[in-house]
This record gives structure tokens, sequence and C-alpha cells, in this order.
């Protein structure tokens, strides 16, 4: 295939609003190095990480939920997921499902033609479990907001999938997470895991992992998302705020106390978290879109036994594993709606009022 010289991209252009977003359709097509491939892009998904380093909500001078909106105090030293400053411009987009077409000089030929999905973790593939050396994709480099990107041949898997690119670009950023969350937990069979923010990417992603895992699951989200969750099977659905969780669990599952806790909400519902799990259970969270400052009383901390557990950077076998569940049929995408590269500005807004389930995806 002849390949131009230049693509569509939104490009990010600084840390603020939505107006800090570009599109762009004179963007230079990006040039694969030895070690990476280039993608045509099919499909990118959206992810709380894209809006959070746009916005700089990262920065420890932001202590308020994340709201999608610019920040009136952010440090330069600290506005990216890694505690680091990022370059500019930047193509972000890290769910990325795409074509390999053209390939650099140690890549295998053999991938073009290919359709892969992109692992988001950038690697010392020296070291690759060395979590000081890792980036993220969309943010450390160019991502896949474009109709073009290159990656690391090594973060590549391709995929033998009837689904299409929109649904397959549902998966790595959540996927991954949640199922890094419940390694890091430790979650099998014999636990009652409870999932705050279900409804979103990554939440959705949980209960559907957890469910793999043999884990019984208590979801909570907003009352009007229940139906449509209920679609995933929970053991129970709870609202996202309850007066009594004790209570509550005990009236939808027969017990008052869960051993798993998979937060990625933070904020004022912290405390109740903690207070239901049980003598040895497991706090893990990856995400406080609620709020990151909470009120933790040490007493509940030590004298339960209890362990927290953060999880952001994964193994690499994760993205295998997950790969593997897809093409498996072992977990199903959650597509919210989809939207054309050009309106990413209103893709973006309906995401961050989150009245979704799942996960939006725009498309060149």
């Amino acid at each position: 295939m002849t390949i131009p010289t230049k693509m569509n991209a939104i490009v990010l252009m600084g840390h603020g609003d939505l107006d800090a977003l570009e599109y762009r359709s004179d963007w230079p097509v990006p040039q694969p190095s030895a070690d990476q491939v280039l993608i045509k892009v099919g499909a990118c998904g959206m992810n709380n990480t894209d809006v959070n380093t746009r916005s700089g909500w990262y920065s420890k001078a932001v202590t308020t939920a994340t709201t999608g909106g610019a920040y009136e105090d952010v440090s330069e030293n600290d506005p990216t997921w890694g505690g680091a400053p990022i370059s500019f411009p930047r193509i972000q987009g890290a769910d990325t499902v795409g074509t390999v077409v053209a390939v650099g000089a140690n890549a295998d030929p053999a991938l073009i033609g290919k359709r892969v999905l992109t692992d988001n973790w950038l690697r010392d593939w020296d070291n690759p479990l060395n979590k000081n050396s890792t980036g993220y994709f969309g943010s450390e480099c160019d991502g896949g907001y474009a109709d073009y990107t290159v990656t690391d041949h090594r973060n590549i898997g391709v995929i033998e999938s009837d689904l299409t690119d929109a649904e397959l670009a549902t998966f790595s950023c959540s996927y991954t997470t949640a199922e890094g969350m419940l390694s890091r937990a430790a979650v099998g069979a014999d636990d009652v895991v409870l999932i705050t923010g279900a409804s979103g990417g990554v939440g959705s992603a949980l209960i559907q992992l957890a469910h793999r895992r043999g884990a019984q699951v208590v979801a909570m989200s907003s009352e009007s998302k229940h139906a449509q969750l209920a679609e995933l099977k929970p053991a129970a659905l709870l609202p996202r705020r309850v007066e009594n969780l004790g209570e509550a669990l005990q009236g939808a599952i027969g017990q008052s106390t869960v051993s798993v806790v998979a937060d990625i909400v933070g904020g004022p519902v912290f405390g109740s978290l903690i207070d239901v799990l049980e003598r040895g259970g497991r706090y893990t969270c990856s995400g406080a879109i609620a709020g990151p400052i909470v009120d933790l009383d040490l007493r509940t901390f030590y004298l339960n036994d209890l362990t927290f557990t953060g999880s952001t950077v994964v193994p690499p076998q994760v993205f295998k594993d997950v790969v593997n569940y897809i093409e498996r049929g072992e977990v199903k995408p959650m597509l919210a709606a989809t939207y054309p590269l050009k309106d990413f500005h209103a893709a973006q807004a309906a995401f961050i009022e989150k009245d979704h389930i799942g996960n939006f995806v725009v498309t060149p």
C-alpha cells in the first residue's frame, strides 16, 4: 500500500481544557525506527489517563476530583502519571487497534498485514520488569489518536478475532489495568470482591476478570446503570454511595464484609470501603476519580491485618494474557459509543460526563 506523508491527528499542545487539543490534517506520518512498526490505526479507545494528563490532574498540586477541565494550579514538575513532565505537542491515545503496514530493520517483516493491539507500557526491553524505566503509549511518546502511529514491535499483540476494531479498542488499557489490580490482590475463587466505579471501562473489566477467576462480585455504580451492568452477572449491585455499606452488603449477599476491594474511585467513600474489609482483607487501587485525598484510620488498617496495593505498571505477561482471553471469548467488549476522530472534542466531553457504561472509541 502507498503510505501518505501527512495524516489527520488530534494533537495536545499543552496542559489545559479541551481547547488544548487541536485537530490537524497536516501532521507528518511517523516513520518507524529500527525496532518499531508502523500501524494504520483502525480505532483507538479513550481512557482517563488521557484526560488526567491533559488537565494536569496527576500533579500533587491538584487535590480535588477529576473534572476534565483545566486546573488553576498544576505543578510543572509532576503533571503526568509518572510524576514527570512530558513534551508537547503530543498525540495521545493508548488503546490502539490497527494493521501493521511497515516495519523497521529489527522487526519481523511477517508482521506486515497483521491486525494488532498495542501493549501500552513502554519498557526497557533489556530489563522489562524494571518499573522505573517504563513509559506509557500516548504519554511519553505519541499514541493512536491519528491515522498512523508507531510503536516497538515488542509492544504489539497480533489478534485473531471476529470483533470489530472499535470493539477491540475497548480492551488494552482497561483490561490490563483490571487484571493487574486483581493479580496484585491475588484474587481467587474463594474471594468476594467489591468493585467501585463498576460502570466504567476498568470497572466493567474488573467484573468480568474477577468472574473469570471464580470470585463472587459486588458492583457499585449509579443505579441508572444497574440494568445494563446486570448483564455481566455480578452477585449484587449496589448504589455508588450507600448510607451503611455493611448493612447493604448483608442484605445483598448475606454478609457484611468482603475479602477484596478493587477501587478506582477513592474520595469520600474510601473510609466505608476499608471498614467492610474482613480481617486479613486486601485493598487494591488504580484510580481516584472522586478525589485523591482520603481519610484513613490507621487502627483499622493495622488491627485488621489489611494489605494495601497500588497498581499501575503491570508485568508484560498481563497484556499477553488479555489478548488470549479475548481470542478465547472469555471477556467481551463494552463499547459505549464510537466517534470519528474529527469529532474528538465532543467525544471526550461525553466521556467526561460518565453517563455511559464501558468505553468510548474514536476512529480515523
